[in-house]
């Protein structure tokens, strides 16, 4: 087992902080595969974007990414996690995205924590450094899978006529999801990766040969 919790205000203070956009992972760099289905215009209104994003939490990455994040936090080797991590990632910049966040991260949180954690794709490392500096998990997957819809939503209003208030409306009907989520999805065995949104994908996939991008995948 992880040692002792941090008090509750310390831990979410330090979460608030690895969450923060000023967490230095260039998130805001990366759409997920979003540029490419706005530019193809398969992504029109506010609620295309809200069920686009529910759909990849609930049965893609986000749900994924939680299983990985659970099992580091419990002390699974990160190595092999990170390796199975890797293998499954359904094309070369969704591979990207998630080793590069994953190494900015480790050389942030060794920096400013004192760690010694390799580089490891995100969910991986946040589970392992969230061990490491007794963290609560639930706190930790549910801070990690709003950032990740946070970084969804802020690519749509960026790349599509929605404004601001309409992209917060949109996080704020994701927080009812990531309560689920959070729920059934952290006692996951790994047996049970897997995901069912191939339009997702397919459009990572796409995105590779698009020839004007606004962000890396």
């Amino acid at each position: 087992m992880p040692p002792a919790p941090l008090g509750t205000d310390a831990a979410l203070l330090t979460l608030a902080q690895w969450f923060s956009p000023a967490f230095p992972i260039g998130a805001f760099s990366f759409s997920h595969g979003l540029d490419w289905v706005i530019s193809a215009g398969q992504l029109r209104s506010a609620a295309a974007v809200e069920r686009w994003i529910a759909h990849v939490l609930a049965q893609g990455s986000g749900r994924n990414d939680l299983i990985f994040l659970a099992h580091a936090w419990r002390g699974e080797d990160p190595a092999g996690l990170d390796t199975l991590a890797r293998a499954l990632a359904p094309s070369a910049e969704r591979l990207t995205e998630t080793a590069e966040q994953g190494a900015s991260f480790v050389r942030a949180v060794n920096a400013v924590w004192s760690l010694d954690l390799p580089p490891l794709v995100y969910p991986v490392a946040v589970g392992a450094a969230a061990r490491a500096c007794s963290l609560p998990l639930e706190a930790t997957a549910r801070m990690y899978l709003h950032a990740f819809a946070a970084a969804l939503t802020s690519a749509a209003v960026r790349a599509t006529p929605l404004g601001q208030t309409e992209g917060q409306a949109i996080l704020a009907a994701t927080s009812t999801l990531i309560d689920r989520l959070c729920k059934d999805t952290l006692d996951t065995p790994l047996d049970d990766l897997g995901g069912a949104v191939f339009a997702a994908d397919i459009a990572s996939m796409n995105h590779e040969t698009q020839y004007s991008r606004m962000f890396r995948t």
